[in-house]
């Protein structure tokens, strides 16, 4: 599997030190992005990067933004969809919206970004919206 950004891009994007434990966020970053670009037609070098400079800036862009907002909602998994309500000790989370839906799986951000690239050529249907 292709990690797309390193610490390094991490911390370029934020503009903040990148925290010790990022390149596992970074990895299932990854994977995010992947999944946006299933359908995606791009060049490739022989080990299977972006092969076009613009296109590979912005998926490690991407990545790193969806990095950002999975570190930001506390979900770096993406399983927080599973539970209607979460409670861990006196502190209790319930899903909002009433629908069956969970939340979002994508960074807006990166969808954004992917798009302006011309990565996306459609929409990506996230979250309770489906």
């Amino acid at each position: 599997m292709l990690v797309y950004a390193t610490a390094q891009d991490f911390a370029d994007y934020t503009k903040a030190p990148a925290p010790a434990d990022i390149d596992g966020d970074l990895e299932r970053a990854s994977e995010r992005i992947d999944e946006l670009l299933l359908c995606a037609v791009y060049r490739v070098g022989g080990d299977g990067s972006p092969a076009d400079a613009r296109e590979r800036e912005a998926i490690t862009r991407a990545t790193c933004a969806q990095a950002a907002w999975s570190r930001a909602v506390g979900d770096p998994y993406g399983v927080a969809s599973a539970f209607g309500t979460v409670k861990i000790g006196s502190v209790q989370l319930e899903r909002g919206g009433g629908g069956a839906a969970g939340p979002p799986r994508y960074a807006q951000d990166a969808v954004s970004i992917l798009r302006a690239a011309g990565l996306l050529p459609g929409y990506v249907i996230d979250g309770p919206y489906w």
